[in-house]
This record gives C-alpha cells, structure tokens and sequence, in this order.
C-alpha cells in the first residue's frame, strides 16, 4: 500500500488505471470509473461516569476511487482494477479521537491532516470462473470488509469465484493482511473473540473455500469452511429463501456458525457455536423483520478483527449481540416513502435486546440498541445520486462502562468519470 497525497495521488491513480485500459480495446470498452465523494459527521457521547473518554467526535472527507478494467480476449483474459482511497480530516481533537473515521497518533491523540492508500487489483478470467490478485474487498459470510466509516476496509491476497457449473456458485480464496478502514498502510490478520480484540495472536493466513447453491423456488443452501492460521477453524452453514403470498413477499435466512482452536491456538483454546435467523415481510412500502440470535460454547462469536458481522442477524450500527451465551432478539420496520409519493426517502427503526452475556464484568449481563436512520436521495438530474443519510443509536448495558449515544451525518454524492 502506499500513502498518498491529494494533488499527486489522483494524478497517479487516473495513470495507473489508463495504462491498465490502453492494452485492448475490448478492455476499454468493457471499463470504468466512479469517484464517491464522502463527508461524514460522527458523535458518540458516552453517558458513563466511569468512562475513560467522554466523547468521540470528528469531521472528515472522503475520497474513494474506483477504476475496473474489462478483460483481453481469448480463451483467458486479463485485467487490472485500481482503488484510490484519501481521507482528509475537517475537524478532530485529542480528546476526541477514535471515531474511526481518522487515524491518530496514541502518543498524542493528533490526527494527521490527510491519509491514503492505493490498491491494485490484477484478474483473470477462464470461463465463468475469475481469480482475483491484490486488494481486495471480500463480501461473503465468513469474511465481509467493513465499510461503516469514512473509508472502507481493504484486504490484500487472492480470491477465486466460479459460476461455471450451473445454479452453483464455488469460492476460494487466502488473505495475508488488511488495511484498517482509518489506517494508510496494512496490517497482520488478528482475531476478535466475543467483540474483544485480541491483537497479540496474529497470522498472515486465512484460508477458505465454499459453496451456494441455488435451489428451485428461491431457495439457497451454502457451506463454508475457513481457518485464520494457528488460531481458529470456523464452519458456517446457511439457508435461505424468499417466497410471494399474496400481496406480501416473505423471506428467511437461517444460519449456524461452528468454530474452534487450531494448530498452535495462539488465541488460546476456543469453542463457540452462533444461531441466527432473520425473518422478513414486505408489503408495499412496509417491510418488517424479526431476527433471533444465539451464542453457545464458552466463547463468543469469532472472527477476523474490525471485519464486518452482518452475516449474523442481530448486526446493528453499533453492536453485534455477541458475547458468550448471549441471546437476543430484533424487531425492525423499514418504510420506502416512494408509497407515499415521495422517491428518496427511507425510514429504518430497529431494537435489539440481548441477556445471558457472560464476559470478565458479569455472567448474565444484559444490553440494548436502538437504532433510527432516514436516508434521502435526491431525485433531481442536477442532483442525481446525491445522498444524505442519518443515523441515531443508544446502546445500554448493565455491566462495564459502555454505554453511549451516537449521531452520525453522511453526504454521499457518486460520480461517474467514464
């Protein structure tokens, strides 16, 4: 990865990406750029007395470039793909650091005044089954990057999808690092374990390999299996389907994670089976959902560290109900006022309550969220694709220090350069 500034380092992106399209002109054709501009406001107010740090609140830009090739022709064809990534800061503190959205000096607390990184990404294609090389953006249960702050999060190895035998969807892949979503440069993979972090045990390996496959009626089973070198092997199993009654549509995805120590058990040994189901049902501009989940095992969920837990059906914005024999249930309401007559306009109202946690602080602990969001996206041509999306959370606990009310303001506006 390299850091980068912002007069030099758009030049070279938009260099590094024609470069990559002058080979063919198949691949010119096939290509394109987007640049999303994204400014966001982040708040969170901790209503502890105890709590080490009373607020965390910053302002910052963001630049998130993206540029795909198409592929050469012939039996195996060949691209390039480069992501340009640049955040700068409009306002921070010392005392108000770690919202995530900047990077910061723990000596001090400073946040610098800008950071970056670049990502490329070299693909091949034989068939319907493309291999990927480089940065990377994973979306798959047992490893989704997280993009909740101002920059999304990046992993650097290699991930391989087929869709050459029909209604089944193979996937493959390692990963050596990643680059945290307020951080320039890369870093060793590490586990958290029960939304704890346990940055001591470190690997340069997760492996894994998987499968969906598509069922009649709207239906998918898919089996994963993956393993963070010497620290955890995780199986994940899931089903969903999706079905019309009437004037509503009803879905459902039931999944099971099953994971445990391995090799060296750098992480110590480790035992946590999850539950979790997530029922939906949409009529009009309504949709309601229901979402149950459970942990069982001495541990709580494990996964890569400051990855994204939204496989699990309890993933708010900001708590994933994870701790050891935690249970917890969701209620959620979303409405599209495009029923009403006003395009743009979305509504989400969720709350989630979670009992049985069991960590250092208590054995049958208790917690809450909270969340409101309104997004709106303007459906005028000259303001096309802009976005202004915000979110309200409260999180409440009856053990630890950590509970907190949180704001955050996103302006979002995509451009598309070719």
């Amino acid at each position: 990865m390299l850091n980068i500034t912002l007069p030099t380092g758009w030049a070279g992106l938009l260099c590094l990406s024609a470069c990559a399209m002058d080979a063919d002109a198949s691949v010119i054709d096939d290509s394109k750029a987007t640049l999303l501009l994204r400014n966001y406001y982040f708040d969170r107010d901790y209503r502890d007395v105890g709590a080490v740090q009373s607020q965390r609140q910053e302002w910052a830009q963001g630049f998130i470039f993206k540029a795909t090739s198409g592929f050469t022709p012939g039996d195996v064809g060949a691209g390039l793909d480069v992501l340009g990534l640049l955040g700068v800061k409009l306002d921070s503190s010392p005392d108000r650091t770690g919202t995530e959205l900047l990077p910061y000096d723990h000596d001090d607390g400073r946040a610098p005044g800008d950071y970056g990184r670049l990502g490329l990404t070299a693909k091949a294609r034989v068939g319907r089954t493309e291999l990927r090389l480089g940065e990377l953006l994973p979306d798959l249960p047992i490893l989704r990057f997280n993009d909740g702050r101002l920059l999304p999060q990046t992993f650097q190895g290699a991930m391989l999808t087929s869709h050459d035998i029909d209604n089944l969807t193979l996937h493959a892949g390692r990963i050596r690092s990643f680059s945290p979503r307020s951080a320039a440069d890369s870093e060793a993979l590490y586990p958290s374990i029960g939304g704890r972090t346990v940055a001591t045990a470190t690997a340069d390996r997760f492996t894994y390999v998987g499968g969906e496959y598509d069922l009649a009626r709207d239906s998918v089973v898919g089996v994963w299996t993956a393993q963070l070198q010497d620290i955890y092997r995780q199986n994940y199993y899931s089903f969903s389907h999706t079905r019309p009654l009437g004037d509503w549509v009803v879905s459902g995805v039931l999944g099971a994670f099953d994971t445990r120590d391995t090799g060296h058990a750098l992480a110590g040994p480790l035992d946590n089976q999850a539950a979790s189901l997530l029922l939906s049902a949409a009529h009009q501009g309504h949709r309601f959902y229901l979402g149950l989940q459970r942990m069982y095992g001495k541990d709580g969920w494990v996964t890569i560290d400051r990855t994204l837990g939204s496989t699990l059906a309890n993933d708010m914005f900001a708590n994933t109900f994870v701790y050891a024999n935690e249970r917890s249930w969701q209620l959620r309401y979303d409405y599209n006022f495009a029923a009403l007559g006003i395009p743009g306009l979305m509504l989400l109202a969720r709350y989630t309550h979670g009992d049985h946690a069991s960590n250092a602080d208590t054995a049958h602990g208790r917690e809450w969220e909270r969340d409101v969001a309104l997004t709106y996206t303007f459906q005028f041509r000259q303001l096309e694709g802009l976005s202004v999306r915000w979110i309200n959370a409260k999180v409440g606990r009856d053990f630890g220090t950590n509970d907190f009310t949180e704001n955050r303001l996103i302006v979002s506006l995509p451009i598309e350069l070719f």
